[in-house]
């Protein structure tokens, strides 16, 4: 079992949960995928290391490319750019099964006996979160998935957009809920709606 992180004593009305790095331990794939698609469209080596992929968890693809070219002073096509990427990591699960991250994905199901709402508040896209889920052999236990498709444009992670709509989905009042998260753009995000948050320690970085 992970020790990646702490469940908190205190019960919520509503739970919300990232999914990449908090339920599933997709984050290594994930990584695999975005430096293929940025080597592919003229990237540098150095833009998007671990520690920089890390700090990006939770935004939408589009945004992170947007984001890489200001500071790489590059000019990707970020929906060409996410395009690619997603369809490589919807390759790479074809050969691999991503394993769950055991204390969160154990409280979801105690949730769900229990009758207490709870939902997904990601940055993938739906058709990506799907993947996600069914690779780890869960995708039937959450019927509750928010993506940035369901947000205004530039309304994702770290805006609170994302999981204001959860809460509102469940029918829990945001500071009745608490998110789980790994990354700070959804820290923030939880911050932003008023919501309590528990910190999931990030994966370990994939071998060179």
């Amino acid at each position: 079992m992970s020790s990646r992180v702490t469940l908190p004593e205190q019960r919520y009305a509503g739970y919300i949960f990232d999914l990449d790095g908090t339920l599933v331990d997709s984050m290594q794939t994930h990584y695999k995928a975005w430096r293929w698609a940025l080597k592919n469209n003229g990237a540098p080596y150095e833009a998007f290391l671990w520690d920089e992929f890390n700090a990006h968890g939770g935004m939408a693809a589009p945004d992170i490319v947007s984001d890489l070219n200001r500071h790489y002073g590059l000019q990707m096509n970020p929906q060409a750019v996410a395009a690619q990427k997603r369809a490589r990591y919807d390759y790479l699960l074809e050969t691999e099964q991503l394993p769950i991250i055991e204390e969160t994905m154990g409280l979801v199901r105690e949730l769900k006996e229990q009758g207490i709402p709870y939902a997904i508040g990601t940055g993938s896209v739906l058709a990506g979160a799907r993947c996600t889920l069914r690779s780890a052999g869960v995708e039937e236990l959450f019927p509750i998935i928010i993506t940035p498709d369901d947000v205004p444009p530039g309304r994702g992670k770290p805006e609170p957009d994302i999981f204001l709509l959860a809460a509102e989905r469940m029918g829990i009042a945001p500071t009745e809920c608490v998110v789980f998260e790994d990354a700070e753009p959804g820290i923030q995000a939880a911050i932003k709606a008023g919501m309590a948050y528990v910190r999931v320690a990030p994966a370990a970085a994939p071998c060179p």
